[in-house]
């Protein structure tokens, strides 16, 4: 066989491209046939004019002053402005954990931590047209960035040295709550109440809380209803069941009516505690359905298998059956998670001043009378942004799990 033949041969064939370009995709899609031609016009017209209303309104009638000016209000709400500095430290706390996690998982941490520097970034240089932005906050923004890239550098370098030093990193989260509720608390005469925590700044508390204990407690609750001892299945069926028929705000009520009934005398919770148990206990019923679902999801084999091992109930369950369960249910899981972060807004029922609480102040300022429609967007734009960034989350780690795929 001559060289010439044996190359023709032995010559890389490469598959044939299935890339379509921009025109391609709008012919096929939008525009194959008469009557998706004529739908399309009419959808793209109906567009130009909605968006052509709402810029005209946005660019040229909003007042947008009634934001910068209450910014610092909608953040923390009521917290003494001579104790910000506890909010600033642990901001710099998930700073220097986001950038540590970051360097040294990569991927979607990686991708967190960069988001966190941008938005200090951005907001730092548009702060330049704010008047009552002090240069002390742009100097702390800064300063959260600097930390945040110093500990992502960091990470990075110790990926491959320290093997051990993502267990001391998740640790390090863990304790970032309690660190978090110690620090804003304070001791002594400098201690804030809870009951001055307001804004953005509760909203988030009471969904980290309610996230953090309705997980494990709506584990222990689904794993309770499929229970053979009679007395725990009817225990927990009892307990998803009647929390689960009544709306939160009827949870919220009887926690803030309740609960100091059966409390000692020398003992009382203050509201936010009270709105964190209420929360929590009304969650942990919709994470136990939603876990059970998982769990009715694995064969019987893997039951049987993990028996065949020599596992009890307790080590079967923690690493052979919790481990698909949850994996199956992880949509579920989020959604519930995205729900509880928007329900957080009900405490305004009873009296707490969260980030729509916070709302209702500012537009009841005379002030700034007749500005709803901006003040709502601006909340609105937040839970938004809170909202889609744990279901982008939630669809990374879908992917990364390979859920969904068969």
């Amino acid at each position: 066989m001559s060289m010439e033949t044996e190359s023709e041969l032995t010559q890389e064939i490469r598959p044939p491209k299935n890339s379509k370009g921009i025109l391609t995709w709008f012919k096929e899609n939008l525009f194959n046939t008469w009557y998706n031609t004529l739908l399309t016009i009419v959808a793209l017209g109906f567009i130009y004019f909605l968006l052509k209303s709402i810029l005209v309104w946005a660019f040229t009638d909003a007042d947008w002053d009634v934001i910068p000016a209450n910014l610092q209000l909608f953040a923390i709400g009521a917290y003494p402005r001579a104790e910000v500095w506890r909010v600033w430290i642990v901001l710099y706390t998930v700073c220097a954990l986001a950038g540590l996690s970051g360097g040294i998982w990569g991927g979607l941490t990686l991708r967190f931590a960069v988001s966190i520097g941008g938005f200090g970034i951005v907001c730092t240089l548009l702060s330049f047209g704010i008047s009552n932005f002090s240069w002390t906050t742009r100097g702390w923004i800064l300063g959260g960035v600097a930390l945040l890239s110093m500990f992502l550098f960091l990470g990075i370098r110790t990926r491959s040295l320290l093997p051990k030093m993502r267990r001391w990193v998740l640790i390090g989260w863990i304790l970032s709550f309690p660190w978090t509720l110690i620090m804003l608390r304070g001791f002594g005469e400098n201690a804030v109440s809870t009951t001055n925590w307001g804004g953005l700044l509760l909203t988030l508390i009471l969904t980290v809380v309610g996230i953090g204990f309705c997980f494990p407690i709506g584990v222990l609750l689904a794993l309770g209803r499929r229970s053979t001892l009679p007395a725990v299945k009817w225990v927990s069926t009892a307990y998803i069941e009647i929390v689960r028929g009544v709306p939160l705000v009827t949870i919220l009520f009887m926690a803030q009516v309740v609960i100091p009934i059966f409390m000692p005398d020398n003992i009382r919770l203050d509201k936010v505690l009270r709105a964190m148990l209420g929360i929590t206990l009304f969650s942990a019923a919709y994470m136990a359905e939603n876990v059970r679902g998982g769990l009715q999801s694995i064969p019987r084999g893997q039951y049987e298998a993990a028996q065949a091992l020599g596992l009890n109930y307790p080590l079967m369950m923690l690493f052979i059956v919790l481990p698909q369960a949850l994996r199956s249910v992880i949509p579920a899981i989020v959604g519930q998670f995205i729900a509880l972060f928007k329900d957080t807004s009900l405490v305004t029922i009873v009296g707490l001043l969260d980030l729509l609480g916070i709302a209702k102040t500012v537009i009841a300022n005379p002030d700034w009378l007749g500005l709803q429609a901006e003040v709502y967007i601006f909340v609105a734009a937040i839970y938004f942004v809170f909202s889609y960034s744990m279901s982008y989350v939630s669809q990374r780690i879908e992917d990364a799990l390979g859920v969904g795929i068969t």
